[in-house]
């Protein structure tokens, strides 16, 4: 009798409609990613419950994906969903030789991914990514996760997670880049300043156009390009010109992934004025595309260089401006985590042979 094949299943929110779908979820596709190239032989299977908005089977990079189409419905459409997912997980254990399961974000894919894996006796964890840590989150109470099932993005994440709801997680996975996906020789930095991200309030990038205006008093020909796309940007761009600083903020709008990546390795500076961020890849790969970044949050205690932690948006502005109008400012690429390095420890915690 031939043996089952194995699979490893991931639960997620969302995940690309297609190879081209470079904005949703980089870290996530490229951690996918990897898995794929450092386990050949493994069946990786894809649960988007979601996003795409179709419901449909897919091939991805030589992984298979499962989306439901669940379009963020709720109430009675969202039950609905659950036991189609439940369904198909059930198909798949009849099917295959699980090895494992890992949720994104601790919400509803934890909440499936964990009652299926308790039910069947299977290995589960759940990576808490973003906001799931904070105190609003209900599925935590839901699914009543022990710490040697939950993984944290960031020191910072693993804190937050225990402080709000009194579970240390066991295990701490940085997010990663990928250094293949950068070459920074030969590339003049004709930009400033750089941001990138989804242009909602969270962000808040009305401080970094703040902060931009008063260095254009030192620096009148400052240079700065928002890079993204989202509910906030008329008001944004409103702004900019209320400050007359039309001719010294740009809006790209939404770019393909690897065009954010080259606006990068031309930046001096990524202004990352997030209120509350796990970890983010965006300031990871601005250090990859050599760019020194200063933000509010600060991911992990350990000391990452070129990154700078700011308490204010003053602070902020100071070290600004010292980076622009220091000649001896060090513009080499920094690389303190790769994904590469992420996903092995990752799957350590699972049988995968």
């Amino acid at each position: 009798m031939n043996s089952k094949p194995k699979i490893f299943i991931i639960l997620t929110p969302g995940f690309p409609a297609n190879e081209e779908d470079s904005n949703c979820l980089p870290a996530q596709q490229l951690f996918v990613r990897e898995l794929h190239r450092l386990f050949p032989g493994l069946g990786i299977i894809v649960l988007s419950f979601q996003y795409p908005n179709t419901g449909r089977t897919y091939s991805w990079e030589g992984c298979r994906v499962i989306a439901f189409g669940g379009k963020n419905r709720g109430k009675l459409w969202r039950w609905v969903l659950w036991q189609r997912i439940k369904k198909v997980l059930k198909s798949l254990s009849e099917e295959n030789e699980i090895q494992g399961l890992l949720s994104f974000w601790c919400g509803e894919c934890a909440l499936i991914g964990s009652g299926f894996a308790k039910k069947n006796k299977l290995r589960h964890y759940t990576w808490i990514l973003g906001q799931d840590a904070k105190s609003e989150n209900k599925y935590v109470k839901w699914i009543g996760p022990k710490p040697g099932e939950l993984i944290a993005l960031s020191d910072f994440l693993r804190d937050e997670f225990n402080k709000n709801h009194s579970v240390l997680p066991a295990y701490t996975i940085p997010n990663g880049i990928d250094a293949g996906e950068f070459a920074n020789k030969g590339i003049e930095r004709d930009i400033d300043i750089c941001c990138a991200g989804s242009l909602i309030i969270l962000k808040q990038y009305d401080r970094a156009i703040s902060i931009i205006e008063q260095i254009s008093d030192s620096i009148p020909g400052i240079r700065a390009m928002i890079c993204g796309e989202g509910i906030e940007r008329n008001h944004l761009e409103s702004l900019v010109k209320s400050l007359k600083m039309d001719n010294n903020i740009s809006f790209t709008g939404e770019l393909p992934h690897e065009q954010v990546l080259k606006i990068m390795q031309r930046s001096k500076i990524f202004l990352h004025t997030s209120s509350y961020e796990g970890f983010s890849g965006a300031c990871l790969e601005a250090l990859a595309a050599g760019t020194n970044v200063i933000s509010f949050c600060k991911p992990m205690q350990s000391v990452i260089n070129h990154w700078y932690i700011v308490d204010s948006e003053e602070e902020m502005l100071h070290k600004a401006l010292k980076i622009l109008l220091d000649p001896g400012t060090c513009y080499n690429p920094s690389y303190p985590y790769l994904m590469k390095d992420s996903t092995k420890k990752i799957m350590e915690l699972f049988p995968c042979k």
